[in-house]
């Protein structure tokens, strides 16, 4: 600092600093210091502005608005440094990005100049209802969407309140909500499924040169190959070949893969039905792959929207959209219906007993043991 000077009493200071001919000016108030560039190079004018400055934080302590603590900016800046390092490879590289977006986007310009121990539960009731109704820049999201923010929103309090910048994170749960209706999620039956392969199949004879022979090709195993494993689509896109191994399994004595997953949970283990090693060991004699190689470098969906569109599947009799996940949820129901372990199918799929019970068993008919149900008193 090469030059201070004092006004209104000593209530403010007007400075330069080393190096700068801009002048600052600096206060006291509400039990912090706070600090503002002038943008001015005149001592008088300087002193202009911080007069005007100092009136008008006094005037906003009066009226309740004035900042008195660390600002959700600053917390969301503090999240966004702890949650990269701290989840280094063992979070999805997406899931990661999408913290982020949702900040920048969305929450970061909601309450980013607002005292995080000033946010309650009203405030981001407030929120909600901006993002739902009187947001111009963007369509009202999807439930899951909002599901999605409100997590990391409490990510960010939660850093807040590690920092002791508050004492409590707010219940900020969705309010007036009754318990939702479960519903199952869209898969196919083997009845649409054996539609969706033989239309896909169809589709290679229809390719008109040998690159789009090829996307075909690919798309038509890679609907096998997820059908029979249960993997996520963005796990499928991580995949490499030298994730995946052909093995004669000791206690099914079947041909089967066993493929080394990596997804939102970090690194698991999948072990697939006899149906997936003929579509693996077709990509591996087309592609001639690396051992780094990604097994499905395209993600398809236009491709596959479009098929499910032509033959009929993009909704299921609910309106459930139908995307590359319900080969997921098809694959659980079918092992399901075969009678299948439900704690092996959630190892298996690297999800819960919960997800699997309240998603999909309960909307399985052999979930139902009718001689448990058809009881009857003997009579005397």
């Amino acid at each position: 600092m090469t030059e201070k000077h004092a006004i209104l009493g000593g209530k403010v200071y007007v400075y330069l600093r080393t190096g700068s001919p801009v002048w600052q000016c600096s206060t006291y108030l509400e039990g912090k210091n706070r600090r503002v560039s002038t943008k001015e190079k005149s001592l008088s004018k300087a002193k202009e502005f911080a007069e005007d400055w100092f009136f008008r934080l006094r005037q906003q302590k009066v009226e309740g608005t004035l900042i008195t603590g660390e600002t959700f900016a600053l917390a969301a800046k503090r999240f966004v440094e702890e949650y990269d390092i701290m989840t280094e490879g063992e979070r999805n590289a997406k899931y990661v990005k999408d913290h982020h977006s949702r900040l920048r986007n969305h929450l970061i310009p909601f309450f980013g100049k607002m005292a995080v121990k000033d946010i309650k539960a009203g405030i981001v009731q407030d929120y909600r209802i901006f993002r739902l109704k009187n947001d111009p820049n963007y369509a009202p999201p999807s439930r899951s969407t909002m599901l999605h923010e409100i997590v990391t929103l409490r990510q960010v309090l939660k850093t807040a309140l590690r920092q002791g910048w508050i004492e409590h994170v707010p219940d900020i749960s969705i309010p007036y909500r009754a318990s939702g209706k479960v519903s199952h999620r869209a898969w196919f039956s083997h009845e649409e499924y054996k539609q969706l392969y033989t239309a896909t199949r169809a589709n290679i004879k229809k390719a008109t040169n040998g690159y789009h022979k090829r996307l075909a090709e690919q798309l038509h195993d890679k609907i096998l190959f997820m059908a029979n494993t249960g993997i996520r689509p963005d796990e499928a896109n991580w995949l490499e070949y030298r994730d995946v191994e052909v093995v004669d399994d000791a206690t099914s004595g079947e041909r089967i893969l066993e493929i080394e997953v990596r997804g939102k949970r970090g690194v698991g283990y999948c072990k697939s039905t006899t149906g997936a090693v003929r579509p693996f060991e077709r990509m591996v004699m087309r592609n001639q792959p690396e051992q780094t190689d990604r097994l499905f470098p395209v993600d398809h969906k236009k491709q596959f929207n479009r098929i499910l569109e032509e033959i009929g599947l993009k909704t299921d009799r609910d309106g459930n959209r139908r995307t590359l996940y319900s080969l997921r949820h098809s694959y659980i129901s079918f092992r399901l219906l075969e009678g299948a372990d439900i704690y092996q199918i959630a190892k298996n799929c690297r999800t819960s007993v919960e997800m699997i019970e309240k998603h999909y068993a309960v909307h399985l008919k052999n979930a139902l043991d009718a001689s448990a149900i058809n009881v009857r008193k003997q009579r005397p």
